[in-house]
C-alpha cells in the first residue's frame, strides 16, 4: 500500500476505533486483545516479555484510560520504535 494511503487509513482507524481495514482488526479490537493477552499473564511466574506494534500499545492506553487520556502524539505516531512499556500489576 502507498505511503500516502496508509497514513490516511491509520488517521482514520485512530479517529474511528470501530473501523476495521480490509482482512484485519479494528483498533478497539487490537487494544482488547492486547488487554485479554496481558490479563491471561497474572499469576504466571515472570518476568515477562511482549513485543508488540506501538499502535496496538496506544489502543491498550485508550482501552483502559479512555479515549482522550493518552498524549496526542502517541495517537497520531503511535509509541515511539523500541519504547519499553512496563505493566505493574
Amino acid at each position: 500500500m502507498p505511503w500516502e494511503a496508509f497514513a490516511d487509513l491509520w488517521a482514520r482507524t485512530a479517529e474511528d476505533r470501530d473501523l476495521v481495514p480490509g482482512g484485519g482488526q479494528s483498533a478497539r479490537e487490537a487494544g482488547a486483545r492486547l488487554q485479554e493477552f496481558l490479563a491471561g499473564l497474572r499469576g504466571l511466574p515472570g518476568p515477562v516479555a511482549a513485543v508488540t506494534h506501538g499502535g496496538v500499545t496506544a489502543e491498550l492506553l485508550r482501552t483502559l484510560l479512555g479515549d482522550d487520556a493518552p498524549p496526542i502524539g502517541a495517537l497520531a505516531a503511535g509509541i515511539p520504535p523500541c519504547a519499553i512499556t512496563t505493566w505493574m500489576t
